[in-house]
């Protein structure tokens, strides 16, 4: 896919990886780039840098999901491109001693923003995707989508679902002409990464959101499924599913030294 010419809508737009793909989609030649986010200051300042247009949008709810795509449609046409982008740090606590948390909260925000964000995307754009018969969804996971997030099972948890809904949504509607990426980093330098505790998913270094970008439009080009901006990641999948139980093992230690050195 090529952006030139298209509407593109993203979501958490206005900070780190979301604003890196809205000046990337800007300066490849897309017709129109909405910025939708709850931080409506940025976003329509991040909408003004790329001669686009701001939403402020809460992503967990579905009446903002479908008021920004029934009004971008309104005013610039069809979508085609909705990057599924807004994403939260919160829940993180390597000090934790049970894995099922204290309360329900950090579960059901993580839930509603990392998975159901996805499924309204889906819900309101299939249908007028299908009826002019193609489009594409790019959802920002996490590589702890794949692997998983020492220190926060409510963020990996809801990553692992979002990679599965993404599958489906491929399977679903390949015959459609509706594609699908996921993209899928470690650490990348934005305000999310430094508002949790550092962890594993910095160890292979932390990329900015304009190296990431330029990783989604190669990925875009290509139409895969699997965008990697960190490409060892694929190494790692590949000896989880060698050796599951080892690789617990393997997760296990870097946890147990995590609580040490933050129980300090």
């Amino acid at each position: 896919m090529q952006v030139t010419g298209k509407v593109v809508v993203v979501t958490g737009g206005a900070n780190g990886i979301g604003k890196a793909l809205c000046e990337a989609f800007h300066n490849a030649g897309a017709a129109k780039v909405v910025v939708a986010d709850m931080d409506a200051a940025n976003a329509r300042a991040v909408a003004a840098m790329v001669d686009g247009a701001a939403f402020k949008c809460d992503v967990a709810q579905e009446k903002d999901i479908a008021h920004v795509i029934e009004e971008t449609e309104r005013q610039f046409g069809p979508i085609e491109l909705f990057c599924s982008n807004a994403g939260i740090g919160g829940g993180f606590d390597p000090m934790s001693e049970n894995a099922g948390g204290a309360s329900d909260e950090p579960w059901q925000r993580s839930w509603a923003i990392h998975v159901m964000a996805h499924v309204y995307a889906a819900r309101h754009l299939i249908p007028r995707m299908r009826a002019r018969g193609g489009g594409y969804f790019l959802n920002t996971i996490s590589a702890a989508g794949l692997l998983s997030q020492v220190g926060s099972p409510a963020y990996s948890t809801t990553k692992h679902a979002a990679v599965g809904f993404a599958e489906s949504l491929a399977i679903s509607h390949k015959a459609h002409n509706i594609k699908v990426s996921i993209l899928c980093p470690q650490g990348v330098d934005t305000n999310m990464l430094r508002s949790i505790p550092k962890g594993p998913q910095s160890g292979d270094g932390d990329l900015t959101p304009e190296q990431v970008a330029k990783d989604v439009l190669a990925g875009l080009e290509q139409e895969t499924f699997l965008i990697l901006p960190h490409p060892q990641v694929l190494g790692y999948m590949r000896k989880k599913t060698e050796n599951y139980d080892r690789w617990i093992g393997g997760m296990a230690k870097i946890q147990a030294k995590m609580r040490e050195e933050f129980g300090k």
